[in-house]
């Protein structure tokens, strides 16, 4: 987010990414970088964040007390927004679902929303959905589908819009009612894997390759609550 008091940045990625990153910022702009938000503290995303050097950061509440190195100077706890340069960065925890220190910004007046992970848009979701609490994230595409945006910045797949959360919602559901009703009829998860029917979801990215493991992961969640 470029403002006239400098440049704020979010996930770093890793440390050669935020150098990239930092250079073009320096040359293209030659603006200072004031703030670094994160979206989460998952490693793939939060890593190399001492690049930016004396920056004011920013999490969710639930964040480590250091990621990767790098001190929290602010953590968000309700619905926050923080003015910097002229612009309003809306930052909104998502409560627990893909890692518990979730967090979506909007960028104002240009009403970009930045969410990472908990939609990808026009994808399913990564591989067996590790790790996740599968209610929690249909309560947080939930939330994302409160927010007030015209354009999605994911972290992972292609620029979105409300139209993506809606079918990530669907998707979840669609997934959970399929995998529900296999388990019910005494399918093993092989069996429900060879059998599942991706019908409107076919054409979305890495299903050939992810959707059977995310019946697994939904298999696994729903076995165990």
């Amino acid at each position: 987010m470029v403002t006239e008091e400098g440049v704020v940045v979010t996930d770093p990625i890793n440390a050669a990414a935020a150098e990239w990153l930092k250079a073009e910022i320096d040359s293209r702009l030659g603006k200072p970088i004031t703030h670094l938000v994160y979206s989460h503290s998952h490693g793939d995303h939060a890593s190399g964040g001492t690049v930016f050097g004396d920056v004011h950061v920013i999490t969710e509440a639930n964040a480590p007390v250091e990621i990767d190195g790098v001190a929290v100077d602010q953590r968000i706890s309700e619905s926050t927004s923080v003015e910097v340069g002229g612009k309003t960065l809306e930052l909104v925890p998502l409560g627990p679902g893909h890692g518990t220190d979730m967090m979506a910004m909007v960028i104002r007046p240009e009403n970009v929303a930045f969410v990472v992970d908990v939609v990808s848009p026009g994808r399913v979701p990564y591989q067996d959905m590790p790790g996740a609490d599968l209610d929690g994230l249909a309560q947080q595409i939930e939330k994302v589908g409160t927010l007030d945006f015209e354009v999605l910045l994911p972290g992972h797949a292609k620029l979105g819009t409300m139209e993506d959360v809606t079918e990530a919602a669907e998707y979840l559901a669609w997934l959970r009612g399929e995998v529900q009703a296999g388990l019910n009829a005494g399918k093993s998860v092989e069996e429900i894997k060879a059998s599942i029917d991706w019908g409107p979801y076919a054409e979305m990215m890495m299903v050939q390759e992810w959707g059977p493991m995310n019946v697994e992961g939904m298999a696994r969640w729903l076995e165990a609550n």
